[in-house]
């Protein structure tokens, strides 16, 4: 039994007329701003990959899409890395279809129903992705750009992030600034980008005023309220016990406030806390938590221009993007 050819990619109709993606969806949805020659030879091409419907009306509009995938949907950062990814996409227009990372290991499963979908591209938000993951997505002509992944399979894949490094840096040189010496630190997961880079923070600043990190003042696991509140029960029971705590993430640093109170601990006359995202959360704790800002918003944007760059056949100055992160304090830290 013959199988049905995969339709083409917008990009790739593109390519094969020699115009942009833009010039290709212009035609696709009916604009008349395109010289007769090159939209004659884009509707040929349009037809042969199965865009085109002819009968009465002539050419029907198809809807573009690309799909964001998260690793769960439970983070609070996704809503506002998902705002920014809409935002971006309106602008083409295209439409935006959400999911999350289904458990296929090799990813040719994954791949092979995307292309299926005619998904133009994927944007994959704090996950792993593998080589072979990597390489099913490209043999489909399938775009990929990565927010905050977990790992990274190569130095071109494209990614966007913040400047973890520096906000490490700068959540605790503010409670070395406030006096702080022992100096508590809760990591995330140890495989982590963005964990390590927060802890590789903390290292530097404490190298930068003479000081060395205490192994057993760092404790690590996941980014969740209970490694918080597990972790800083057990920081603060040590002797002689820390007077500040820098945990990787806001909900790691809201454990870590109630694991205070548990203990009769008062935030922050008895322990500064310091988190690190700046959910919203973060404003509305008690008291409200000094943290770490990252744009998430800003994040989701700058995925979906790179993706819709590549998706165009563009190429990119630099497969990483850093965006900069900004230290917001609030109530929970004080001089020790």
């Amino acid at each position: 039994m013959s199988r049905e050819p995969q339709r083409a990619t917008l990009a790739a109709v593109a390519r094969e007329a020699g115009v942009s993606v833009p010039t290709v969806s212009k035609v696709v949805n009916g604009r008349t701003d395109v010289a007769s020659e090159t939209r004659a030879r884009i509707e040929a091409l349009l037809v042969r990959h199965g865009y085109v419907a002819r009968g009465q009306g002539g050419a029907q509009p198809v809807s573009r899409t690309v799909e964001v995938v998260f690793d769960t949907m439970r983070s609070p950062n996704n809503l506002d890395i998902l705002h920014g990814a809409l935002e971006a996409a309106a602008a083409e227009p295209v439409e935006i279809v959400v999911g999350t990372v289904p458990e296929d290991p090799l990813g040719a499963a994954w791949a092979r129903r995307m292309s299926a979908a005619h998904r133009e591209g994927l944007i994959l938000v704090t996950s792993e992705i593998n080589t072979q993951q990597w390489r099913q997505f490209a043999e489909q002509n399938i775009p990929v750009v990565t927010i905050d992944p977990i790992n990274l399979p190569g130095p071109d894949v494209p990614s966007v992030g913040a400047t973890n490094f520096n906000g490490g840096m700068a959540a605790t040189a503010h409670l070395l600034d406030l006096g702080h010496r022992r100096i508590g630190f809760i990591e995330g997961p140890p495989g982590a980008m963005v964990a390590i880079a927060r802890l590789h923070g903390y290292h530097a600043a404490l190298s930068q005023r003479g000081l060395t990190g205490d192994p057993a003042l760092m404790m690590a696991g996941p980014f969740t309220f209970e490694t918080g509140f597990s972790a800083a029960l057990e920081l603060l029971a040590r002797e002689p016990r820390p007077t500040a705590l820098f945990a990787s993430n806001d909900g790691q640093a809201l454990g870590a406030i109630e694991a205070a109170r548990t203990l009769g601990l008062r935030v922050p006359e008895d322990v500064s806390v310091v988190g690190f995202d700046d959910i919203n959360a973060a404003r509305w704790s008690a008291p409200p938590l000094t943290t770490v800002r990252q744009p998430f918003a800003e994040m989701g944007r700058v995925a979906m221009r790179r993706l819709l760059r590549l998706i165009a056949g563009d190429e990119l100055a630099s497969p990483r993007v850093e965006l900069a992160t900004q230290l917001i304090i609030r109530k929970s830290t004080a001089p020790a």
